[in-house]
């Protein structure tokens, strides 16, 4: 594995690589709030394999570092995608099998929706993460509300107040919540919790979560990728859907609800006991699905 750096429009995107510069490139995307590790006993065996493996850190996070003062910390779900597709463009990736969760799925999912040429095949947990804003006014079930919370404090500045105080006391909670069969421990948490105190971790994360509700202004430099995200755009790439049967902040509905989506060859696998964070809590399966994946799949 090797540490590295490529600068793009608007980041300097640290990244770990694994396997030949060579071989067919494969991206795994994480999501709030973790961190790279969470493919840790992902990416050797992809590597094995001969692909050419690249785990980024995302924006707000690690060493990842926002090239100007000037631009906009924003989280939302067109920078999560931009950064993706200006990642691949900064190291010449003309295609590559997508995979990831929480904000790094909606990232694979809106680059594999709107430049599908550029996507070898994708495995999204919890499958179609492009946000709705415009029905995000609507309420959902009592429950699902309860499970949101943490949304809802990131609204207010009480919010941003304590996610800058108390950023592991709230992350590792919402480890615990989200994933409620995995038993991590100190160590496992503080390996990626270090990721967190990026300079730009508590602008990035309350933008995001204020935004996909209507409560922020977005970059105006991505309105257009916005725009298309708006109208739920399909995805024609082979998809699998890893969902955690435990998955404690989006729960799996007995019936699929996602297919949809989904325009191309689509398959679910519902994963039990396994929570919000699939690569880390169950690595052979997602290893699984991208093999699976990329039998079908030409380079």
């Amino acid at each position: 594995m090797k540490s590295k750096r490529v600068r793009t429009d608007v980041l300097e995107i640290a990244y770990e690589e694994h396997g030949p510069a060579d071989g067919p490139a494969v991206i795994l995307l994480h999501g709030f709030p973790y961190d790279v590790r969470a493919f840790d006993e992902v990416a050797p065996p992809l590597a094995e394999a001969g692909n050419r493996v690249l785990v980024p850190y995302l924006r707000g996070y690690g060493p990842t570092r926002f090239l100007s003062a000037d631009t906009p910390r924003s989280g939302e779900q067109a920078a999560l995608g931009h950064d993706l597709l200006q990642l691949m463009d900064a190291l010449g990736i003309r295609r590559a099998a997508l995979a990831g969760y929480d904000w790094g799925g909606r990232a694979a999912c809106i680059v594999a929706a709107l430049w599908p040429e550029r996507v070898r095949c994708l495995a999204s947990c919890t499958g179609y993460n492009i946000q709705n804003i415009a029905a995000s006014v609507e309420p959902v079930s009592a429950a699902q509300e309860h499970r949101f919370w943490y949304q809802y404090y990131f609204h207010t500045e009480r919010g941003r107040a304590g996610l800058t105080k108390n950023r592991r006391d709230i992350c590792r909670l919402l480890w615990q919540l989200w994933s409620p069969e995995w038993r991590f421990d100190d160590a496992t948490f503080e390996r990626s919790a270090a990721s967190f105190d990026n300079s730009d971790f508590v602008d990035v994360v309350i933008q995001s979560y204020r935004h996909r509700y209507g409560y922020a202004p977005g970059d105006t430099a991505l309105l257009g990728i916005e725009a298309r995200l708006a109208e739920q755009p399909r995805i024609s790439v082979p998809t699998i859907n890893l969902h955690g049967g435990h998955d404690g902040v989006g729960p799996a509905p007995a019936s699929d609800r996602q297919a949809a989506f989904f325009s191309g060859p689509y398959e679910r696998r519902l994963l039990p006991g396994i929570g919000h964070n699939v690569p880390q809590e169950a690595p052979g399966a997602t290893v699984d699905a991208l093999q699976d994946l990329m039998k079908g799949a030409a380079p």
